[in-house]
């Protein structure tokens, strides 16, 4: 708890926008409080389709400096977390009578050419017919196709690397935490906060606001701060299924549909396709959406369409959906509107300023942080001398080079060999260099304490709690990890009673303390 303590900077939202700027200010040298009313990454920045990309659909709407943007992002991103951002092909099968072969190709050029790409290989044509990457596709179909690249990404692990570091730079990061009001005293925010576990409140003063509340934008401006949006926010669900493998190259598909939309199959987690995504108009409560049967539906028959076995609704192991907020650009459908972001400054005479933000995507966050960090920092002294310095700063866990996560890997398996291969390649991609500071001294199996099943002992599960701000199954298994796909009903039982226990403890110890 930081009562009463004075910050350069406050943040409201914990998805990978807040951390994002919460790492960048911090890393300048201002001091930076962050709170999030729910767990990091426990919103829009969780259920995305998994994708650093640079956005090919969007060269049909003229999108072109967003497109660039994400596109030279890419390799930065790759650079700075080879442990959790990896390259992919993708294969685009031509389909006759949807866009010619001359429009894709002309696409794939721009994509090609407009980012500055040095360590993705170019556009390719593919031979449907008689490769593998036409294996899975319905016979006599699809001829040709083209492959291209972009890299995929663990969007949770992403959101908490950037706190991670921006803590270690003297940041507050402060999850279950909710912003209650905002109001303007002596030149500075008051921000009035409340513990959601305790219902315990606190007051901190900031010199500058920050709203990346992302779906939650406009409520927070009106709820907490009394103040209508001149900006808007237009809510898009985004729902994606999961099936079991449906082939065994690790390509990702790019599919058209007949309705203008495209939809990914992307190898997941090693024994799963990621089908994804939609694009709907979304009302009520952001934190309520669900995929719907129509959804399921959706995408079942868009894949079907081009896999030679047809994907079932009964096939699905897991289904998401996510509530992007973009900027209400005016676009008539859904699919149409913009991507980019957009910010709306506040800033009344000499008074304090609020930032407010509508829109971004993840691919872009480090960028958007930067543009929202200039233009804060006429505004606030401890932004005004240092510049931008994210591009070239590795995030946690991901301090080697980009093609020496097959090293990390070994090493880990070296150092653990008890662990086995799977849980190497697991625990590489989760925690890379930091693997070894969660495993410890550990020689057997027996030192890893409790196992709840999938990989997952109380080993890991203790570093999660300590290092990542984890407190419940669901931020484990689904946010930390991937274990859910895995863990069967009595791991969670199992895994829920552990961490009950060991919180109350902690709970205990800490009102003792107080005493």
């Amino acid at each position: 708890m930081d009562a009463g303590r004075e910050f350069d900077l406050a943040i409201i939202g914990g998805g990978i926008n807040g951390c994002g700027i919460a790492r960048d200010a911090a890393g300048r040298g201002a001091s930076v409080y962050l709170c999030e009313m729910n767990d990091l990454a426990s919103g829009t920045s969780s259920w995305s389709t998994k994708l650093i990309h640079g956005g090919l659909r969007y060269l049909e709407y003229f999108e072109f400096r967003l497109v660039r943007e994400a596109l030279i992002e890419r390799e930065v991103l790759w650079r700075l977390a080879p442990h959790i951002v990896h390259p992919l092909r993708l294969v685009l099968p031509h389909h006759r009578g949807l866009r010619p072969a001359w429009l894709l190709r002309l696409g794939l050029f721009l994509y090609d050419h407009l980012g500055a790409r040095g360590l993705l290989p170019p556009t390719a044509v593919v031979d449907l017919v008689h490769s593998e990457l036409g294996q899975p596709l319905k016979p006599n179909t699809f001829r040709r196709g083209f492959e291209y690249s972009d890299c995929t990404v663990d969007d949770a692990r992403l959101v908490i690397a950037n706190a991670q570091d921006a803590e270690r730079r003297g940041a507050v990061i402060a999850p279950r935490t909710r912003a209650v009001s905002a109001r303007v005293e002596n030149g500075a925010w008051m921000l009035d906060v409340e513990e959601t576990a305790t219902g315990a409140t606190y007051q901190i003063r900031a010199l500058s606001l920050v709203n990346a509340a992302g779906p939650w934008v406009e409520e927070v401006l009106r709820a907490s701060m009394g103040r209508e949006p001149g900006a808007k926010v237009r809510l898009v669900q985004g729902s994606h299924i999961l099936v079991r493998k449906l082939y065994a190259h690790d390509r990702a598909y790019i599919f058209q549909n007949t309705d203008g939309r495209i939809v990914f199959a992307i190898p997941y987690e090693r024994d799963f396709t990621l089908i994804g995504t939609t694009d709907r108009d979304y009302t009520g409560d952001p934190g309520g959406a669900v995929a719907t049967d129509e959804e399921v539906a959706y995408l079942c028959a868009a894949a079907s369409e081009y896999f030679a076995r047809p994907v079932a609704i009964e096939d699905v192991v897991w289904k998401y959906a996510g509530i992007r907020p973009l900027y209400d650009d005016g676009a008539s459908e859904a699919k149409a509107a913009t991507r980019d972001y957009v910010f709306e400054l506040e800033k009344a005479g000499s008074g304090p300023p609020l930032l407010s933000i509508f829109g971004g995507k993840i691919t872009t966050y480090r960028r958007l942080a930067e543009a929202a960090l200039r233009k804060l920092a006429p505004h606030v002294d401890a932004l005004k001398s240092a510049g931008a310095w994210t591009a070239g700063a590795q995030l946690p866990g991901g301090e080697f080079p980009v093609e020496g996560l097959a090293a990390i890997e070994a090493d880990i398996g070296s150092r653990y060999p008890f662990l086995g291969a799977d849980r190497a390649h697991r625990l590489a991609r989760t925690y890379g260099t930091l693997a070894g500071s969660m495993l410890g001294e550990a020689a057997a199996p027996a030192d890893l304490g409790q196992d709840f099943g999938g990989g997952l002992t109380q080993r890991e599960v203790d570093y999660l709690v300590a290092h990542e701000w984890a407190r419940s199954a669901e931020d484990i298994l689904w946010r930390r990890t991937k274990l859910g796909l895995v863990v069967d009903a009595a791991g969670v039982r199992a895994l829920e009673a552990y961490l009950g226990e060991q919180l109350a403890r902690s709970g205990a110890s800490m009102r003792s303390a107080q005493v």
